[in-house]
């Protein structure tokens, strides 16, 4: 019988159970609270889908989870999560949330469990260069008093409508959108829907279109737009003042059809929501989306690396974690960190 000097098998003894330990803690450490995919809404706008990519590469490679996305407009989709088929939904517009949402919440059904970005923009902005030039492109100021919707009447021959002499042209959203009947209102109430065509293009992508072109010409533009967007993120826009926010006259602007007042749009809150079964069967996880904070800044900038690059959300996702590890490191514990790092 071959037998091993009393400090050796101690020794091995010693290494056998630390293996096993640390077999065992390894196995914990990557394992995931929950045994099925992580379920996100895939809302199917650009800062939605890059929130996702982000999250859910942090997710599978920090915490070892699968994860999915179920593809949707908002009302279904936020209709999901109250009945669970949806885990998280990484952007709930705080200040004009969908009734669905509303309905779950009162129900015990979804919570908001942080603030991903709370300075999104929405206004009638003009290319900056308009008021204050631009040296570097040879463009001299052209409306450098314009601060105000007040001075636009000032203003129609320099944003003239070539399809109608006289007046000028205000780039609105496309017919259907809510932000189409609230500009239309607002256009009347400042007294300028004589004086200002109000042309709607035919898509959101039209739209920008329109946006970019004028940018990329020099050429003067009004128009309503939104953050965070590739747009934003690409080209410097001047919001004009307006009346301080006041919602009473804001949600009248919705349904009046001759409105005498107007307002300027809300600052936007945008939270993460997530389903309350998910919510106390994964508290790691929850605690990670609590901690998810952006910027509209941010976004914006990740949104304009996607569109120069002709990039896809995963790519632009692996982009920003390459490129700001100082803010994203602050969401996750260190282990999960160097994960991620790794996997990148």
């Amino acid at each position: 019988m071959n037998t091993l000097p009393t400090g050796a098998a101690m020794l091995m003894a010693a290494g056998l159970a630390f293996t096993t330990f640390a077999t065992t803690a390894q196995a914990q450490d990557a394992s995931c609270e929950i045994d099925r995919p992580v379920m996100f809404a895939g809302l199917n706008y650009d800062s939605a889908l890059f929130h996702n990519a982000v999250a859910r590469f942090i997710i599978e490679k920090g915490y070892g989870c699968k994860t999915d996305a179920l593809p949707g407009d908002v009302i279904p989709l936020l209709t999901g999560a109250g009945k669970g088929d949806v885990d998280v939904v990484m952007e709930i517009w705080r200040d004009n949330v969908a009734d669905a949402w509303k309905k779950a919440e009162a129900a015990g059904n979804v919570s908001q469990i942080g603030v991903n970005f709370d300075d999104a923009v929405e206004g009638w902005f003009v290319p900056r260069y308009v008021i204050e030039g631009d040296a570097e492109r040879g463009i001299e100021p052209m409306a450098p008093d314009l601060k105000s919707v007040d001075d636009l009447p000032k203003y129609t021959d320099l944003f003239a409508d070539a399809e109608e002499p006289g007046k000028g042209r205000f780039y609105n959203c496309p017919s259907g959108w809510v932000c189409e009947k609230v500009n239309s209102g607002k256009l009347a109430a400042y007294g300028l829907a004589d004086s200002f065509t109000n042309f709607r293009p035919g898509t959101g992508a039209a739209l920008s279109a329109a946006i970019a072109s004028a940018h990329k010409r020099g050429k003067p533009a009004l128009y309503y737009y939104w953050g965070p967007t590739w747009v934003m993120g690409l080209y410097d826009s001047y919001r004009l003042e307006e009346p301080a926010y006041d919602k009473e006259i804001f949600d009248a602007l919705k349904t009046d059809a001759t409105p005498t007042k107007a307002t300027a749009y809300p600052q936007s809150t945008v939270t993460v929501g997530v389903n309350n079964d998910f919510k106390e069967a994964a508290p790691n996880l929850i605690t990670f989306l609590t901690n998810y904070e952006t910027s509209n800044a941010l976004v914006s900038e990740m949104l304009a690396y996607m569109q120069e690059n002709d990039e896809k959300p995963d790519g632009a996702a692996r982009y920003f974690l390459k490129q700001k590890p100082d803010i994203w490191k602050s969401w996750v514990p260190e282990s999960v960190a160097q994960k991620v790092e790794s996997a990148l």
